[in-house]
């Protein structure tokens, strides 16, 4: 039986572009070998995130569970009845320790690795108009090609743009234009695990 090296890391994935978002991410070799990250769960809908979490986190078979998501501006009532959900599961206050979130949308995260942006709206039509002035895709609609064009053009050098825009951003889900995906790719590049121990002793 083959050896998993590493922390062992699941991520669920709200759809089809936050799991190719980290895959490409995973793809550039930007994180440390520390961690084994098995391939992003897509959970298909935001409604199934929270049943995939549950199964995962109680099959015992990963050091730490973590969710990526939008949460569709407000943030929505689904996205705050799915922190309720986890900090009941674990009896604390732990949702904010491991949802990794984009709001309004994971979009926000993606062009900031073209560029300073701070969008107002999920919705893909109106994002469109940015998405072709950063990345030169027209009437961007997530279709499968285009989603594999745009994750093509995410290169090592514009990770490290990325990380410099969003620090720019809140990071508080409940601010329009906000995203905490800095702090898990900080602890994603360290060799220091212990931020994982820190994480499951709330749990």
């Amino acid at each position: 039986m083959r050896e998993i090296k590493g922390r062992r890391i699941c991520i669920i994935c709200e759809g089809d572009e936050e799991e190719g978002y980290i895959n490409a991410l995973l793809k550039k070799n930007v994180f440390s070998d520390k961690y084994n990250f098995s391939n992003p769960i897509n959970a298909k809908s935001f409604f199934n995130i929270f049943p995939r979490y549950t199964e995962k986190f109680q099959s015992n078979s990963y050091d730490l569970v973590l969710i990526f998501c939008d949460t569709d501006k407000g943030p929505s009532e689904k996205y705050i009845d799915l922190k309720k959900k986890i900090n009941e599961l674990h009896d604390a206050d732990v949702a904010d320790d491991i949802i990794i979130f984009g709001n309004p949308c994971t979009m926000q995260i993606i062009l900031a690795h073209f560029g300073e942006i701070r969008l107002t709206s999920q919705s893909k039509a109106v994002n469109a108009k940015h998405i072709e002035n950063f990345t030169g895709i027209a009437n961007y609609k997530a279709t499968k090609e285009q989603r594999e064009e745009l994750f093509r053009m995410i290169k090592r050098d514009n990770y490290k743009i990325m990380k410099v825009n969003v620090k720019k951003l809140s990071t508080n889900d409940k601010d329009t234009s906000s995203t905490n995906i800095l702090k898990f790719v900080e602890n994603f590049e360290s060799d220091n695990d212990e931020w994982i121990n820190v994480i499951n002793s709330k749990l």
